[in-house]
Order: C-alpha cells, then sequence, then structure tokens
C-alpha cells in the first residue's frame, strides 16, 4: 500500500528501517522482519547507509515485497546523476514498488571508500519537487508511462 494513502487516512503510520547485508545472502534478514516488523506498516530499506557498500535498496525492496511487506525504496541522490536517479524510479516502478523516500546520503568520508568524490547533480530536495510532487514530472511521467 502507498504511504500516501495511509496519510490521505490519517492514519498514524508506523515504519521501521532495515539495512541490506553486505552480501547476497537475505533470507535471515527477510525472517527477522517478517518477525520483528509485522506490525508496522512500511520497511524503509537504507541505501549504502553510512556510505558503505551493501546490496541495493531496490534489490531489497523486492524481496521484501515478494516476502509480504511494505518497502520504502530509500535512494541517496548522493551516488546518482539525474539519468541514473531516472532508472531507478523507472525500475522501482517496474517492480511495483510504490513508497520512495529520496535522501542526499551520508557523505562518502564517513564510508568504506572516503576519497570517492560525491556523484550526483541533484540534492533530495528539487529532485522531490520535481520528480515527486509533480511541477515537471507530467513529461517524464508520459515518456515512462508511470
Amino acid at each position: 500500500m502507498k504511504m500516501k494513502e495511509l496519510f490521505d487516512r490519517g492514519e498514524f503510520v508506523v515504519s521501521a528501517e532495515v539495512g541490506p547485508p553486505k552480501g547476497i545472502h537475505v533470507d535471515e534478514l527477510v525472517e527477522e522482519a517478517k518477525t520483528y516488523l509485522k506490525d508496522v506498516h512500511a520497511v524503509n530499506v537504507t541505501d549504502n547507509q553510512s556510505s558503505v557498500m551493501r546490496l541495493g535498496s531496490l534489490a531489497m525492496c523486492k524481496v521484501l515485497k515478494d516476502a509480504g511487506m511494505n518497502p520504502i525504496f530509500q535512494l541517496a541522490c548522493r551516488d546518482r546523476n539525474r539519468i541514473a536517479l531516472e532508472s531507478d524510479l523507472l525500475s522501482a516502478a517496474m517492480l511495483g514498488i510504490d513508497n520512495i523516500l529520496c535522501l542526499t546520503g551520508d557523505h562518502t568520508k564517513m564510508g568504506d571508500h572516503p576519497r570517492q568524490n560525491l556523484y550526483s547533480t541533484l540534492t533530495p530536495y528539487p529532485f522531490s519537487h520535481s520528480e515527486a510532487s509533480g511541477i515537471r514530472c507530467a513529461s517524464w511521467r508520459k515518456r515512462t508511462g508511470w
């Protein structure tokens, strides 16, 4: 269910956060999430938190969705230019991921590649105002069918 629908109904919404592993083995994380997070409305899946490489947020969101959970795709603008951001949004739509949280992301100096340059040409602020609120989104939606 889209978070917006819960907010529109005036519900008090509870979400929890999970961090994907530094590998591809997710079965234990999924089982723990199903056990401990069964009473939350949605699960926020972090995107390389603390600037440390991990399994991608979108992949983990798909796994959690397939397990019956309601994921929030966290999208760190730090690692992506506009083309990559739009591609990830399109991929999320194709996978049925309805909830997206755009963030700047932690500075790369905090992570396991501290000399890595910040790559993004955007911050989440103009991005969210243009893509999420629909101010400049109509042509993008028309092109993508989302």
